[in-house]
């Protein structure tokens, strides 16, 4: 659908969701890290959200999408760790 938008408020929109995409994750992280506890944090939301992730990435290789890629990478990174932390501080 053409709204008959300029190509970059399109992209800008694009590039402040991903944006916010991305650091939505990090204070989660922080907060984990810091306090080395990850005793509220879901382990199916973030195996699912690390599923989702791989397969956006995935799905942005396959269209040739690299901007969609890359951010969907480091989302996938950011979920990767905190499954990571909340499975180390679980078993401490």
């Amino acid at each position: 659908m053409d709204l008959g938008l300029p190509r970059a408020a399109v992209d800008a929109v694009g590039a402040g969701a991903a944006v916010c995409s991305t650091v939505s994750f990090t204070p989660q992280l922080i907060k984990i890290w810091r306090e080395r506890d990850a005793a509220g944090v879901s382990l199916r939301m973030y195996g699912i959200s690390v599923a989702g992730f791989s397969l956006w990435t995935g799905y942005g290789a396959l269209i040739g999408r690299w901007p969609l890629v890359a951010c969907n990478a480091i989302c996938l990174g950011l979920c990767a760790a905190i499954l990571a932390l909340k499975w180390r501080f679980s078993r401490a």
